[in-house]
């Protein structure tokens, strides 16, 4: 029995507890509730007042937005009232133009059918003048020809044709009388010039060749030179771009080359090397450098003493290297840079004697063989290479006409190559100036007597002054004095086509008559 009271005691507090515990899980779920909701309807609070906020924050926003677009909408509407306004304004200033102009085009036409009219009315005018005129003249000419005798053209005719008489006749008494007059002083002045310029100056001309002649101790030397195998003489050889020749020739080496300023560096630095007695591809480098610095220098020198002899100034230096050269070259045996000196100096004084310019006279002289010292290396005549190098370095007009036109007939009016020519001739063709081997010399002299020869009339034919003078003597018979002129020029002609010849050559025709008688 007491275990079923302590039985039901525990079913009974069980069922306690069950409700008990119902009940708090039911107030603890509602007080749950409530705070979800009043957390939910504070959530929704604040989220209504954000969106309030938010809310006014775009109506600002898209009122300052509206207020900036309408602020730039005026902007634009005032930019194209004002550009509407310029256009307007051009439009009326061109139209205001285009009306001026129409009123001046309009007031034209007006003046130009006026002056029509005018022409008009004046043409009317002339033409029945005219026609009166043409009447008045076919009268008079109708009374002319009445008491003349002659038709019109006739006696135009006549007049012509005694007026052209008249004047062939004295247009040949005047070219006779002008050929005469400018002959004689042509000759006379001419004469005077070449005189004064020769009396003035001389000059001393060097012979040079194209070898050149290095002489030794001994011919034991000539080993040495050699060396082993010949590597000595292969070297020297090959640094100066000389030829050397050993042949039988007692104590002496020959040294052959065809540009004069190797030859002469070859030929100062085996004197050199043969004196010093080392020879070797070394040292044999080493003098070679050493000579050929000197006559570098000493090119310049010769260059810049020659302009200070003649006295031409502010000459470049490459153009004074370019002079000194050509004391290392020769024309039929002359030195070409004594030849220029000299040409330079007879320019300068004939230019002085006919009224010219006496320092461009002398620089054109002094300059215008200057392209021989660079025709090995380019392509091109003497003349055109130095006018070409003149040029570049700022040589004034005359000089390069004087350069490149002394061996030609220049016709572009200039004076200075004819004068650079004459000057050039006279140093040239002077008797003892060039020097020319026999063979060539005595060829020149037969066919300058063989040319003279073959002319009809001709009785005999000398060559004379080393081949600068042809005098021919002819049968006065069958020759008369002005054949004798003519015949000179056919045969200068003749001996310039045919003949090749440094300076000139004076062609003289003699004519004379021989009376003859025997005293018995």
């Amino acid at each position: 029995m007491t275990t079923m009271i302590w039985i039901g005691g525990a079913a009974g507090g069980a069922v306690v507890a069950f409700v008990a515990g119902y009940l708090l899980r039911a107030r603890l779920g509602s007080l749950r509730l409530e705070s979800a909701e009043r957390q939910a309807k504070s959530v929704m609070e604040q989220a209504g007042r954000e969106a309030g906020s938010v809310k006014r924050s775009a109506v600002l926003e898209a009122r300052e937005e509206a207020l900036r677009l309408k602020q730039q909408v005026e902007r634009e509407n005032q930019a194209a009232r004002t550009e509407q306004l310029t256009a307007e304004r051009l439009f009326q200033e061109k139209e205001a133009a285009f009306s001026r102009r129409v009123e001046l085009i309009e007031k034209k036409d007006r003046d130009l059918k006026r002056a029509e009219l005018d022409l008009a009315q004046r043409e009317s005018v002339v033409g029945e003048r005219n026609r009166e005129l043409e009447t008045l003249m076919g009268e008079q000419r109708q009374r002319l020809e009445r008491v003349a005798g002659l038709s019109a053209d006739e006696a135009r005719a006549q007049l012509i044709g005694q007026i052209e008489n008249e004047a062939r006749a004295e247009a040949a008494r005047r070219v006779v009388e002008i050929r005469d007059t400018a002959q004689r002083n042509a000759e006379r002045e001419s004469r005077k010039i070449l005189t004064l310029a020769i009396q003035r100056y001389a000059g001393d001309h060097v012979s040079e060749s194209s070898v050149s002649v290095v002489h030794l101790p001994s011919d034991d030397m000539k080993g040495r030179i050699i060396g082993r195998d010949g590597r000595n003489i292969r070297s020297f050889e090959t640094i100066t771009g000389v030829d050397v020749i050993i042949d039988d020739t007692p104590e002496a080496v020959i040294l052959s080359g065809f540009d004069p300023v190797r030859r002469e560096i070859a030929r100062l630095a085996l004197e050199r090397l043969v004196a010093d007695g080392r020879i070797h591809p070394a040292h044999i480098e080493e003098v070679v450098a050493k000579v050929r610095l000197e006559v570098e220098h000493k090119i310049h020198e010769l260059g810049e003493m020659a302009c200070i002899e003649v006295g031409v100034h502010g000459l470049h230096l490459e153009l004074q290297n370019l002079l000194g050269r050509l004391q290392y070259r020769t024309s039929y045996g002359q030195n070409i840079l004594r030849h220029s000196v000299e040409v330079a100096h007879l320019a300068g004084m004939m230019a002085a004697e006919i009224g010219m310019d006496q320092k461009m006279a002398k620089r054109g002289g002094l300059l215008h063989d200057i392209g021989k010292a660079i025709d090995h290396d380019h392509e091109g005549t003497h003349p055109a290479l130095g006018m070409e190098v003149a040029a570049r370095y700022g040589e004034p007009q005359p000089v390069l006409e004087a350069i490149g036109y002394h061996h030609d007939d220049y016709a572009g009016g200039s004076l200075w190559p004819v004068l650079v020519s004459a000057a050039d001739a006279i140093s040239g063709a002077r008797p003892g100036a060039r020097r020319e081997s026999l063979e060539i010399y005595i060829k020149r002299l037969e066919a300058l007597e063989k040319i003279a020869n073959s002319f009809p009339g001709v009785e005999k034919s000398y060559a004379i002054q080393a081949g600068r003078e042809v005098r021919i003597m002819v049968e006065h018979q069958r020759v008369d004095d002005a054949r004798a002129q003519n015949l000179a020029g056919e045969i200068a002609r003749r001996i310039e086509k045919e003949l090749q010849y440094p300076g000139q050559i004076r062609v003289t025709v003699i004519r004379e008559t021989r009376a003859v008688d025997y005293a018995k």
